[in-house]
């Protein structure tokens, strides 16, 4: 397989790891850019890159440690990048960085140390970190969009196991916005394909139009949503999914505190 080839079977998921990471689209595909842009311009990262998904990242956590520094929320015109910047401050990144790794895009320790060049050792504890704060976000209510009764129900047991709220369940659109009619859930986790043939996706638009919720999709169709030709989500959790994964993305919502725009 090619360079190129093999990068492109990995943007997807590298475009999603930098959305969750910046919290935001705009930005995280400016990194991804700059990150392409780096291996075009030096021929030892382009052989680099032949390392596969490791290398890929670790390419790409080299352009965001350098520039992160660099970026100044005042001046930046991506209203998501500003309201992420100032919360930023305050927490250190690399606990978040090493969450994300291990938890949605599943790298083991050993190849998350390698992608942030660090111990096996430091990136356990920068994890711990991160559970930790997560421990210490505000309790939300939480509306769950899902078709199957069980995953409906993990999700549930998950969802208060971390402190928050049931605000309701919906298996089809309809029922989705029965449930905001009554109260104006904090979170919202959807599906995208529904019972009755209706689409998450416009459930949740549904819910946007009436009050700006972070929302995070889990879906086994992913690929349905990360096309690169419309806005995409944030937090997008592929089906079958680990709970840590959704602990994680549920953490990274709230702390960003933004819509998505689909």
């Amino acid at each position: 397989m090619s360079l190129s080839a093999q990068v492109a079977a990995h943007l997807p998921y590298l475009r999603r790891y930098a959305r969750a990471l910046t919290g935001s689209q705009a930005a995280g595909d400016a990194y991804v850019r700059a990150t392409l842009e780096a291996a075009l311009a030096d021929s030892d990262l382009r052989q680099t890159l032949e390392g596969g998904r490791v290398a890929l990242y670790r390419a790409f956590n080299d352009v965001w440690s350098s520039a992160y520094l660099d970026i100044d929320p005042e001046k930046s015109n991506d209203s998501d990048v500003s309201t992420a910047g100032a919360k930023l401050g305050s927490v250190t990144p690399l606990n978040r960085q090493a969450l994300l790794l291990t938890t949605l895009e599943d790298f083991t320790t050993v190849q998350t140390a390698e992608i942030m060049d660090l111990s096996a050792e430091a990136v356990n504890s920068l994890v711990e970190e991160a559970i930790a704060e997560i421990d210490r976000e505000a309790a939300t209510s939480v509306l769950i969009i899902e078709d199957e009764p069980l995953i409906s129900m993990q999700l549930e047991d998950l969802v208060t196991s971390l402190g928050h709220e049931i605000c309701g369940t919906a298996a089809t659109r309809t029922q989705a916005r029965e449930v905001v009619t009554e109260k104006t859930p904090g979170l919202v986790l959807a599906d995208i394909q529904l019972a009755d043939g209706s689409s998450g996706i416009d459930a949740v638009e549904d819910i946007l139009a009436i009050s700006s919720v972070p929302v995070i999709f889990i879906t086994a169709y992913p690929e349905r949503l990360l096309t690169g030709d419309r806005p995409e989500p944030t937090y997008l959790i592929t089906k079958p999914f680990e709970e840590r994964t959704v602990r994680a993305a549920i953490s990274q919502a709230l702390f960003f505190g933004h819509s998505n725009e689909i």
